[in-house]
């Protein structure tokens, strides 16, 4: 049975659970034999990450023993966290593939040179996230982001407030920014990100979903879907 490893590089075990949840609703979806997802903590953290320090912490925690260990025993991994990070060290370590949410949602924002924004609840990661969209490549295509207002970590504790301020911030990358699609920038954000998929006329891109379909291609899996 092939296995896939989700970590999630921020210490909240609801967050993995969830996103591990979306996950293997995706695959389940559109596999008749769908891949055993489980997935893994970092030990030490934030809850959230909501600014570059947090997001160095999180790079460091990918080091732990125990996730490495997970690691070399699945057929391919999923970085949960928005900033990939730890990502490149993971990647030399291991012999499969490695796919980050924040990477492989953005590549399909901006597939076929469509102009896409993204939607998220941390301005203080702002740079970093425009920084990443450029190494991808993809700095002429980007509207830029739109943030949410408020502690991130609060929103986040109001399904409905995260949901609708989500969509307030999907509306203006939109409405004022001419995005064509609007990537909802983070692994806590899942659950929202599937329901506004449904609210917009123009594609609104989960980043759990967008990684599971990135390692499906990246393990010659999707030919078998």
């Amino acid at each position: 049975m092939t296995q896939i490893l989700l970590i999630n590089p921020n210490t909240s075990t609801a967050t993995t659970q969830m996103m591990v949840d979306i996950a293997r609703s995706y695959f389940a979806s559109v596999m008749a034999s769908p891949p055993t997802v489980i997935g893994a903590t970092v030990a030490r953290g934030a809850p959230m990450i909501v600014n570059e320090q947090n997001l160095a912490v999180a790079a460091e925690a990918m080091n732990d023993p125990q996730i490495l260990a997970l690691a070399s025993q699945a057929d391919g991994v999923i970085v949960g966290a928005f900033g990939d990070p730890g990502i490149e060290a993971l990647r030399a370590r291991l012999e499969v593939p490695v796919v980050g949410i924040g990477s492989a949602s953005v590549r399909e924002a901006g597939e076929g040179g469509r102009r896409f924004g993204i939607a998220t609840t941390t301005p203080l990661l702002a740079d970093s996230i425009a920084a990443n969209v450029r190494k991808l490549g993809l700095g002429a295509s980007f509207t830029g982001s739109r943030f949410t207002t408020g502690d991130p970590l609060a929103l986040g504790d109001v399904p409905v407030q995260l949901e609708n301020s989500l969509a307030s911030a999907v509306q203006a990358c939109i409405a004022q920014d001419g995005a064509q699609a609007v990537v909802i920038g983070g692994g806590p954000l899942g659950e929202a990100a599937q329901a506004l998929c449904e609210r917009f006329s123009i594609p609104v891109i989960g980043p759990v979903p967008a990684a599971c379909r990135a390692l499906l291609q990246a393990m010659r899996l999707d030919e078998a879907a």
